[in-house]
C-alpha cells in the first residue's frame, strides 16, 4: 500500500468577497483544495474563474476591498527546529503573515516578471532582500547565497547578473530570476500563476522544467495556475477546472484529461490546438463567463452547456463522486439523468492521446 503523503495545505469552504461601487461580486464560492508535500496541483479555467484570488487568499494578499466571508485555509508548516505547526491563515493579521508566510513558506511567481522586479534595484539586491528581511544575515552571506540561487535556475554568469537591473535581462531570464527571489527564503509552498505566459514557446518549456526539476530537488510543493492544458499535462499530480468562483471539477491528470465528466471540461479539452485534427477550426465554448455581480439559481455553466438539463437552471449541482479522487459538479452524473457521453471528436482525439503517453512511456 502506497505511503499517504503529507498535506501541507488545506482550504475548505472558501468564500471570497469584492466590494465594488456596483455592489458586492462572490467570486469564490465554496472552493475545497488539498495539497500534499512535494505534490503538483494545478488550477485551470478562463480568465477571471477565481484561480489567482484563490492563491493570493492563500498569500495573505488580498486588496483591502476584498474579504474572505467564511472558510479555513490551514498550512501546516516546518519551524527550523524541525517542530510543526498548523495554522488557518484566514485568521491570521497581515503583519503576521508578513513576518512567517511572504516568501519565507509561501512563495509566488507572477506571469510577467516585469511587474514582480523593481526598476530601480538591481537584480542582486532584489533576490537577497528577501534573505535580509526573514532571516538577519549579513549582506556578504545573503550575497553569495543568491549567487547560488542564480546558478540553480541556470542563469548565464550569474556575478555579472547579480550588479545588472531587469531592463538589461530578456524575458527568460527576468522570469528566471522571480524564481530565484521566490527560492531564495527555502519556501515550502511554491505557487506559479502562469509563469510562461509571457514568454515565447521555447522559452516556456525551458522554465517549465526548470520548475520541475528544481521541485524534485527541494520536495517542494507546488501549485501551478493555468488555462493551457497543454502545461497542465507536464507538470501536475492533481487538476481542479474553476468556473465562476468555483471548482467544478477535479481528479488525478489522467482522470481530468482522458475521462473528463463535466461540458466545461470537454470544452475546454476541445478547445485545446490539435495539429492531428482534420477540423479546420479551433472549437471554443460558446457565451461569456457570467456576471457574478448576479447571484443565479442553478448552475453558473448552464446558460453556456449545450447538455443542460431543466434542474440546471433551478438548482446549483453537487459535486458526485466518480472514483476516490475524481469529482465532479453536474446534473448529468445523476443517475436519473439521461445518459449525455462526451464529443465524439473529443472521444477519439483523448483516446489517441492516452494511446501515444502509454507508446512514449513504454519506450522510456
Amino acid at each position: 500500500m502506497a505511503e499517504e503523503k503529507e498535506t501541507i495545505l488545506r482550504i475548505r469552504d472558501l468564500h471570497i468577497t469584492f466590494c465594488s461601487l456596483d455592489g458586492s461580486i462572490h467570486a469564490i464560492q465554496g472552493v475545497d483544495l488539498d495539497l500534499a508535500k512535494g505534490e503538483t496541483v494545478a488550477l485551470v479555467g478562463e480568465s477571471g474563474s477565481g484561480k489567482s484570488v484563490t492563491m493570493k487568499a492563500v498569500m495573505g494578499i488580498l486588496a483591502n476591498n476584498v474579504s474572505a466571508g467564511k472558510g479555513t485555509i490551514e498550512f501546516r508548516y516546518h519551524h527550523e527546529d524541525g517542530r510543526t505547526e498548523t495554522v488557518d491563515i484566514l485568521k491570521q493579521d497581515k503583519k503576521w503573515i508578513r513576518r512567517n508566510i511572504n516568501g519565507k513558506r509561501i512563495a509566488m511567481v507572477f506571469q510577467d516578471p516585469m511587474t514582480s522586479l523593481d526598476p530601480t534595484m538591481s537584480i542582486g539586491k532584489q533576490i537577497m532582500e528577501g534573505m535580509i528581511w526573514h532571516f538577519k544575515i549579513p549582506k556578504q552571506e545573503a550575497w553569495n547565497r543568491a549567487v547560488e540561487l542564480l546558478k540553480e535556475v541556470e542563469m548565464e554568469e550569474p556575478r555579472k547578473r547579480m550588479k545588472q537591473y531587469p531592463h538589461q535581462l530578456s524575458g527568460g531570464q527576468r522570469q528566471r530570476v522571480v524564481i530565484a527571489i521566490a527560492l531564495a527564503c527555502n519556501p515550502e509552498i511554491l505557487i506559479c500563476d502562469e509563469p510562461t505566459t509571457a514568454l515565447d514557446v521555447t522559452i516556456q518549456a525551458k522554465i517549465i522544467e526548470l520548475i520541475k526539476r528544481i521541485q524534485k530537488e527541494r520536495q517542494l510543493s507546488v501549485v501551478y495556475i493555468t488555462h493551457d492544458f497543454g502545461v497542465v499535462a507536464k507538470i501536475a499530480d492533481y487538476v481542479n477546472v474553476m468556473y465562476a468562483g468555483k471548482i467544478v471539477e477535479k481528479g488525478t491528470t489522467d482522470e481530468i484529461f482522458y475521462d473528463p465528466r463535466h461540458p466545461y471540461t470537454w470544452g475546454l479539452l476541445s478547445a485545446m490546438p490539435d495539429l492531428d485534427a482534420r477540423e479546420e477550426r479551433l472549437s471554443t465554448i460558446p457565451g461569456s463567463p457570467p456576471n457574478l455581480l448576479y447571484e443565479r439559481a442553478g448552475d453558473a455553466f448552464a446558460p453556456r452547456n449545450p447538455y443542460a438539463l431543466v434542474v440546471d437552471d433551478k438548482v446549483k449541482p453537487p459535486m458526485f463522486r466518480i472514483t476516490d479522487t475524481h469529482f465532479a459538479a453536474t446534473w448529468l452524473l445523476d443517475p436519473r439523468a439521461p445518459k449525455v457521453e462526451m464529443p465524439k471528436q473529443l472521444r477519439l482525439r483523448l483516446n489517441r492521446m492516452k494511446k501515444e503517453a502509454e507508446e512514449h512511456a513504454g519506450k522510456l
